[in-house]
């Protein structure tokens, strides 16, 4: 465990069922994050409605972040789809340190969520 210790937060935000366009908090390990986030906005919402893969290495350096908690650094956010290839969540990965997350942890999680929800 003492190899991650600098990824302080990971968890989910699911797309709300009930207000069109926005995340609600899932599943998480860590501080209390955000408890909503509207599609585009930050890098939880940017992955939204891009369905693109977000990874930053300075989140203080991304238009519109959202300082859910202070100690955030870099971050990487992946777009959870189902089997139809809608979307259902985001998987947030927040980092202390800069430049934490690279092409190996896109792929490897990218590939873990097409496994585990597109199925």
């Amino acid at each position: 465990s003492q190899k991650f210790d600098y990824y302080f937060w990971t968890g989910f935000y699911n797309v709300d069922p009930h207000k069109e366009n926005e995340l609600v908090v899932g599943p998480y390990q860590g501080t209390l994050g955000c408890l909503r986030i509207p599609f585009g906005r930050g890098v939880c919402g940017a992955a939204a409605s891009k369905l693109e893969t977000q990874v930053v290495a300075d989140v203080h350096a991304f238009p519109g972040h959202i300082a859910c908690d202070s100690r955030t650094n870099s971050e990487i956010v992946v777009p959870v789809t189902n089997a139809d290839g809608q979307l259902i969540a985001v998987l947030d990965v927040d980092s202390v340190e800069a430049n934490s997350f690279d092409e190996t942890d896109r792929i490897a999680l990218e590939t873990l969520m097409q496994r585990i929800f597109a199925q």
